[in-house]
């Protein structure tokens, strides 16, 4: 996501020390769950900075660092701290970072060693971004030295007793320590966007046994960005339908699925549903037919269920998406693969000499579905075969099997098309390229589809918009979330950071994707939406979250919903717009990630004379709070600070 410009007006101030006062709460950290710091949040408005932990080995050239998904941390809520385990090789931590006032946390850092090592040293690294501190007056005071001024050049070290300060234009840099030393690097990354400090943790030789323990405060501050916004609709262009919200149904815990699964279909409009096809349960032998298997009552009971649970969506009038994880050893070459293996590659690629099998296979189960369930299965994929999860190809393979499978299917008179992609990611999108290149491959192409996990800048998300456009077919979000690492710290799940990431991102993919849904991973029970009940070792009492509340929100939107075009003036704001001219009925979806300001919506049409204002944050589950006049095509109200709000015409 881009950087927001509000960052360059803000003056923003670090000061870490060792010793502080509580005082009343107005900070809010922006902690991630692998032990890194975005910045701090003072009245919504982000102050912007980043920390990790990094550990140097013989030289600065061996660098290992706290990044997402590169470690296996553990993240956990007491109170007003967040709380983050992790290592790095033999290096294990427990950071601890904590509310405790204006602008202001304190970050507590303990390295415990489990083995002999020699290293350069364990550092906090602090990153300051240079569109802010570029071009600073730095300074060092010391008791003895008085002021100096320092260039910040590769590996000056610092050594002082009093304070450090960065001042640049408008902002301010401030660090004070006590018998401690500051390393200054240039920027290693391509673009150099940043300033690097490291703090030294512990250096040198580390016995097994050792710990080490640092403390510091940190504060933020600057001037709050809080003036009038303006929204643009322009309600004359038109654009795609927008079903609704989505969801997964891959069952993964009879435990606590069910439930899960009751309450959100029970309280979501779910417009799509995506199950599992659980493919070597359904046919582990090749020459074993499968059918006269199940007929037997042998039907496997992972398949069953899953199979009911498609039933399920299609009583209830929901499109079903089928797709297969992890394939039988007789379709696939080599052992089956379920982790990545030492070359860092996952999955196994369709063996070819077994083709005929493979496309009969899978009929078979589409045909059981329907003659068994009356389920018509409206798309069939492998999942992330781009990766290999479980199934690997390349974009020529995948071109391959949407002609083979899609001529077969075809030749059974099942209706059933292949999703183009159902990629990991969104980054990925050269591998349907072949597929987009082949007319023999394009009429079996149902829809296309990628994974929100990463990918999340425009100019990428765009390319999935101009290939479904290319191929006019809809285009879709076939699981949609943003840390595909978060079952392994699921407190996160409850953090109003990730809620409102989450949030915000589906509002970006609504207005520059255009997708006909998003399906949310998951609506069971894994990525849960709702907390209690056993989930994830929390036996209390079953309840929706704040990002259960959101997606109740998006999912609130009318049917037969088209795109309009909205702009907003300021980068801190997400927006997508929907309307149905035969009703002038309009849905304005709105995230606010900053301070609460004015905001006024222009280009409504004058058919449309008021609006109800539903808003989510972290105190508030779509709360009906307003209803605002519209006037002269205007509309104005207060916007929250970090919400997600939706006005809808009555």
């Amino acid at each position: 996501m881009r950087a927001s410009t509000i960052g360059k007006q803000a003056a923003f101030i670090i000061i870490a020390f060792l010793f502080l006062i509580p005082v009343k709460l107005f900070a809010q950290a922006e902690l991630m769950p692998y032990g890194n710091l975005n910045g701090i949040r003072v009245k919504g408005q982000l102050m912007p900075f980043n920390t990790n932990l990094t550990v140097v080995g013989e030289s600065w050239a061996k660098i290992k660092f706290t990044a997402k998904e590169v470690q296996q941390p553990k993240f956990k809520r007491d109170g007003n701290s967040g709380i983050v385990n992790t290592n790095i090789d033999s290096l294990y931590f427990t950071e601890t970072v904590e509310d405790i006032g204006r602008g202001k946390i304190r970050l507590n850092i303990k390295c415990e060693v489990k083995k002999d090592t020699v290293i350069k040293g364990v550092y906090l690294g602090i990153r300051l971004p240079k569109y802010i501190y570029d071009n600073s007056i730095v300074k060092l005071k010391t008791v003895t030295s008085g002021p100096v001024i320092l260039k910040t050049e590769p590996g000056y070290n610092v050594d002082y007793s009093n304070e450090l300060t960065f001042t640049a234009p408008a902002q301010k840099f401030y660090i004070k320590l006590k018998e401690a030393s500051v390393i200054l690097r240039q920027d290693s990354s391509k673009n150099k966007k940043y300033i690097q400090l490291y703090l030294p943790i512990c250096t040198g030789i580390l016995h097994k046994g050792d710990v080490f323990e640092k403390t510091y405060t940190i504060k933020a501050d600057g001037k709050i960005d809080d003036l009038p916004a303006v929204l643009q609709l322009d309600s004359a262009a038109t654009g795609s339908t927008f079903a609704g919200l989505g969801g997964n149904f891959r069952l993964q815990n009879m435990q606590t699925d069910p439930q899960v699964i009751d309450y959100c279909l029970a309280n979501l409009r779910v417009a799509w549903g995506r199950v599992e096809m659980p493919w070597r349960n359904w046919q582990p032998d090749r020459d074993a037919d499968p059918t006269a298997r199940a007929d037997s009552g042998k039907l496997n009971e992972h398949v069953k269920r899953s199979m009911e649970m498609a039933q399920r969506l299609g009583k209830m009038n929901i499109p079903v998406i089928l797709s297969a994880w992890a394939p039988p050893q007789w379709a696939v070459v080599g052992p089956l693969q379920y982790r990545p293996n030492a070359a860092g590659i996952w999955g196994n690629p369709l063996n070819k000499a077994n083709m005929p099998q493979i496309y009969k296979s899978i009929t078979d189960y589409i045909l059981y579905l329907k003659s068994h369930y009356g389920v018509e299965v409206k798309y069939f994929s492998f999942n992330e075969s781009d990766l290999g999860i479980n199934v690997r190809q390349t974009g020529e393979e995948h071109a391959a099997l949407i002609k083979g499978l899609g001529a077969y299917l075809a030749s059974k008179g099942v209706g059933t098309k292949l999703l183009l992609g159902d990629n990991s990611d969104a980054t990925t999108y050269k591998f349907i390229y072949p597929t987009m290149n082949d007319a023999e491959a394009r009429k079996y192409i149902g829809a296309v589809s990628f994974h929100s996990w990463r990918g999340w800048d425009t100019p990428t998300l765009q390319k999935w918009a101009e290939a479904a456009k290319t191929l006019n077919v809809p285009l879709l979000v076939g699981e949609g979330s943003i840390d595909a690492a978060a079952w392994a710290y699921p407190a996160y799940f409850e953090e109003e950071s990730y809620a409102l990431e989450e949030i915000n991102l589906y509002t970006r993919l609504l207005a520059i994707c255009r997708p006909l849904s998003i399906l949310q991973w998951q609506l069971t029970a894994d990525y849960s939406p709702l907390t209690g009940g056993g989930i994830f070792g929390n036996e209390g009492e079953l309840k929706p979250t704040q990002r259960f509340w959101q997606l109740k929100q998006l999912a609130s939107t009318p049917e037969g919903m088209i795109y309009r075009p909205i702009t907003a003036d300021r980068q801190d704001i997400s927006c997508a717009a929907l309307a149905n001219a035969a009703n002038d009925r309009y849905t304005l979806h709105i995230v606010n990630n900053g301070a609460a300001r004015e905001i006024t919506i222009k280009g409504l049409p004058n058919t449309v004379k008021q609006l109800t204002v539903y808003l989510t944050d972290k105190s508030h589950g779509m709360k009906k709070s307003k209803q605002i006049k519209v006037a002269n095509h205007e509309a104005s109200f207060k916007l929250d600070a970090r919400c997600f709000t939706t006005l809808m015409t009555n």
